[in-house]
């Protein structure tokens, strides 16, 4: 099912991995991951951004780097398959050029439409994560071995392999408990621990990275008390302008502060931080407790799970945004009724 990708690898000898500019704990586990899986090739990883300080518990996350790698011979692009992701990679022109001219390779598990104008391969699953792609490439291309065929001189990479595979997973299932996870992924999961992980020094190791400043919780008081609600409660809002992603977003991204908060509020069904940027770029990080993430977004032009999704625009001022995202859940609730 997945020699596509083993095809595409053969000939190269230097690939760069490329996350999206919107890195999280499954994109980064992608590709520190596969830099360790692919290990008979030079591998490059890049990221148009810097890693987020709260990601940092992955060890290797300081390999990733904002300068881009024009000397490899293939390219594999991780957790997404939508254009607008990409946007601030190709805004530069020598960057566009390459990925013309260049093999690329499309990893991705979300459910939205494959959108990359440029020519490459890919493999897109609905699964819970990308790792999880990842770890059933890896074991039926045998990048991967199962427990008892490691070698001695390969257990501590594969063990890495391991641990990066299940953060990416437990990041996209919020620690296996979406709606996505299943009980094949906790025998995935189960699996993975096998090649020797301590799952509760992993966790603890993880929570250091997530402990907050006593400015940064005086930060999270301070959006609370901007929460908007509409549609009777069932949305709520939060408005993260430039001036507080300047301050804050380089120690905690405001995104992971307050959303879960939002959806956790009595009656909320919809939770969305909307960013505002100088260029006029508009961010929506939408979660909701019912699967209409995903056709949230696509009104705007993004994509994600029916739980949780995202999107940018450029088009639209601040209240105009949160008029049409108001427009979008009734026509979605509309639409869902009238099928009843």
């Amino acid at each position: 099912m997945y020699d596509i990708f083993s095809e595409f690898l053969k000939d190269k000898k230097r690939i760069c991995i490329i996350q999206a500019e919107n890195p999280d704990g499954d994109s980064l586990g992608s590709a520190l991951a596969l830099d360790y899986l692919l290990n008979d090739y030079e591998i490059s990883l890049y990221c148009p951004v810097e890693i987020p300080k709260y990601l940092r518990y992955l060890d290797d996350w300081s390999r990733v780097s904002i300068d881009f790698d024009f000397n490899a011979d293939g390219y594999i692009i991780v957790d997404t398959a939508a254009q607008i992701l990409l946007s601030k990679l190709l805004e530069n022109p020598a960057i566009k050029e390459r990925l013309i001219s260049s093999d690329v390779f499309v990893l991705d598990h979300h459910e939205t439409e494959d959108d990359i104008e440029f020519g490459h391969q890919g493999l897109i699953q609905t699964l819970p994560s990308c790792t999880d792609l990842i770890y059933r490439i890896a074991r039926e291309q045998n990048l991967m071995p199962a427990t008892k065929d490691v070698k001695e001189e390969d257990k501590e990479r594969f063990k890495i392999v391991a641990e990066y595979l299940i953060a990416g997973i437990l990041s996209d299932t919020l620690g296996l408990t979406s709606a996505s996870t299943t009980s094949e992924l906790y025998r995935e999961v189960a699996d993975l621990l096998d090649y020797g992980i301590n799952i509760a020094e992993f966790e603890e190791h993880r929570r250091d990275f997530m402990k907050k400043s006593q400015r940064i919780l005086n930060y999270k008081a301070d959006l609370i008390k901007k929460v908007e609600y509409f549609l009777d409660g069932r949305l709520a809002t939060v408005h993260i302008p430039w001036e507080e992603i300047q301050e804050y977003s380089d120690e905690y991204n405001p995104n992971v502060l307050i959303l879960e908060e939002l959806r956790l509020v009595e009656g909320v069904e919809v939770a969305i931080c909307f960013k505002t940027y100088p260029d006029g770029k508009i961010t929506g990080k939408i979660r909701t407790s019912k699967p209409i993430a995903d056709k949230i977004a696509g009104f705007f032009g993004g994509g994600g799970h029916p739980y949780a999704a995202g999107f940018r625009t450029y088009d639209l001022s601040y209240d105009d945004a949160i008029h049409e995202t108001i427009e979008a859940i009734d026509k979605i609730e509309r639409e869902e009724n009238e099928a009843l």
